[in-house]
């Protein structure tokens, strides 16, 4: 009988989690889907500006994931790291060949939906290898039950990625997705088509899941990487909005009759660096330890404001280089176990 519970949502309460880590962050080799998706805006990067990230941001982006870490055990919530693996070492398929990125987004390469595991097509190149860092994890999963499931690996050659100045950077060619583009609502998942996730990809994920779920479709809402600063899931009926993506004629139909937080102006947190992997709108990418209690960067004192008038209490820690990285606590962690069953919230 499976032992493995699994999660169903974004806010349910919190019993086991992977967080990131940020060693060996590196920015990779120079490759098409690089230029296309992260320097699309600013293509005149040079190999001198890549390369492994500096000290000062790897250890104090150490210290907040320790700190962050010790708040969530003080919870009593179990935490998983990923395995140390140098992301500096090339590594080739027969069709290009790269440099690796980081383990500091789990959220990125896995997606939990119930009691399955899934290990999504990563939409860039120097990303393909990296759920390595959590096999050992998934064989433990594995062993207690769960469905552990990986995408068809896309081949990402060169026409997967358009380099025009319109369009989205990502073509439709193969199912192409980062699990980042996708937030669970128990029976529905919201995916976002964007430069990080394609129509073929929603395709192949519902195929997966079948007739039990309902992925919809997210458009024209924000083009670029991941839904996890353009929305957030706080609880049933209760959801945070960046109001310079989403408006009521945009947001997908299944979540109109929610009430809406509009996220306020936030801190500019600042960045290190050739350029910032995130925009300032990192600040609303916050993570629901229970329906009542979230993570949220103690700098954006107006949202934490607007969220205590919602009734949820803020847990508050800061990721320093959030904005270098490219990720807050909502990327920066995996939800594995919720206490949560699989509901119809619509």
């Amino acid at each position: 009988m499976s032992i493995f519970t699994g999660s169903h949502n974004e806010w349910d309460q919190l019993e086991e989690v992977i967080v990131g880590s940020a060693l060996h962050a590196n920015k990779p080799t120079l490759n098409v889907d690089q230029v296309a998706i992260e320097y699309r805006d600013n293509q005149s990067v040079t190999a001198e500006q890549l390369g492994q990230y500096s000290q000062k941001v790897i250890e104090e982006t150490e210290e907040d994931l320790a700190l962050f870490v010790e708040n969530l055990q003080q919870l009593g919530i179990k935490v998983r790291r990923p395995e140390d693996i140098d992301q500096t070492k090339e590594f080739s398929t027969g069709d290009w060949s790269t440099t690796g990125f980081y383990n500091y987004c789990p959220r990125d390469s896995l997606l939990v939906v119930g009691d399955k595991i899934i290990e999504t097509p990563m939409t860039m190149r120097c990303r393909f290898l990296e759920q390595f860092s959590y096999k050992n994890l998934m064989l433990e999963y594995f062993e207690q039950g769960a469905n552990w499931l990986s995408a068809p690996k896309p081949r990402l050659l060169d026409n997967s990625y358009n380099l025009d100045s319109e369009g989205l950077a990502l073509n439709n060619i193969e199912p192409v997705f980062d699990a980042a583009n996708i937030l669970r609502a128990g029976e529905d998942l919201f995916y976002l088509i964007s430069d990080t996730g394609n129509e073929k990809g929603a395709k192949w994920l519902q195929t997966v899941l079948g007739d039990q779920y309902r992925v919809h479709l997210c458009r024209d809402l924000y083009d670029g990487i991941h839904i996890d600063s353009t929305m957030a899931l706080l609880r049933p009926g209760l959801m945070l909005l960046n109001p310079a993506r989403v408006n009521e004629n945009n947001l997908p139909e299944k979540l109109r009759s929610w009430d809406k937080i509009w996220c306020p102006d936030l801190v500019d947190t600042g960045y290190e660096g050739y350029q910032p992997l995130s925009s300032t709108w990192v600040g609303m990418n916050i993570f629901m330890l229970s329906p009542t209690l979230a993570v949220v960067d103690s700098r954006q004192e107006t949202l934490i404001k607007e969220l205590e008038k919602n009734n949820i209490e803020v847990l508050q820690l800061q990721l320093r280089h959030a904005r270098t990285l490219g990720g807050g606590f909502h990327c920066v962690t995996l939800d594995v176990k919720r206490k949560s069953k699989l509901e119809n919230y619509f």
